[in-house]
């Protein structure tokens, strides 16, 4: 790896972290992934090579400790005292996103809404059965529509094809729309009134439905008009 060579704690940071993906991975160990799968799947876009490559550098410069089963086939990454130390750095740099950084309909990716959501879900005000909810999207792409959230036990969980459960909700949306809803810049109650978002089903759970999950850490950050 290339070093700037110089004493500076920011560039000696900078060549530990400034990799692409490297702060997507650790973000994730955040939200409590711990399998390679788990790290994969919140990382849309990412190579199984490039992400093994990320986690042994993480694990070489000690952000990430891995530690196998008793069968010595299936690792856990967990960060490091190091690594953990990373919050508010994290915080910072989303922070700063949310505030100068406006979302074009490329940055829209209603997935990894969907996956923010599935990890955010708030125990206490789900139901107490499994829910399938469907979700189809306008301006995403299509190879990977639709999309399904499986909600059992306290706990959401993706699914790319028909989990085999009958559907509960069907969800139809705006992708820029529904990604600026997680954001907390549009309303859901605004965005039904506009048409954007439509949701179908059970009346009681489509009305508990923005409930379930936390919106983004940064909702609450204001974008700023201009960056002059």
């Amino acid at each position: 790896m290339q070093t700037y060579e110089q004493y500076c704690p920011i560039a000696r940071a900078t060549e530990v972290l400034g990799e692409r993906w490297t702060f997507i991975i650790i973000r994730n160990l955040f939200l409590g992934c711990q399998t390679f799968t788990e790290i994969e799947s919140g990382a849309p876009g990412i190579s199984r090579s490039t992400l093994t490559q990320r986690l042994r550098h993480l694990e070489r410069d000690q952000l990430v400790a891995r530690r196998l089963d008793a069968n010595g086939r299936s690792a856990r990454y967990t960060l490091t005292s190091a690594g953990r130390d990373l919050w508010d750095v994290c915080l910072a740099l989303g922070t700063w996103g949310a505030r100068w950084l406006d979302v074009a309909p490329e940055h829209c990716d209603p997935y990894n809404a969907l996956w923010s959501m599935s990890r955010g879900l708030v125990r206490d005000l789900l139901p107490d059965r499994r829910v399938v909810v469907r979700f189809d999207f306008t301006g995403a792409d299509k190879r990977r529509l639709p999309i399904w959230l499986v909600v059992e036990r306290g706990e959401g969980e993706l699914c790319m094809k028909h989990p085999g459960y009958q559907e509960d909700l069907i969800v139809d949306a705006d992708a820029e729309t529904f990604v600026k809803w997680h954001m907390g810049w549009v309303g859901w109650a605004e965005a039904l009134r506009a048409g954007k978002i439509r949701v179908t089903g059970n009346r009681a759970l489509a009305k508990a439905l923005p409930t379930w999950n936390k919106l983004s850490r940064f909702a609450g950050v204001k974008l700023e008009p201009s960056r002059t």
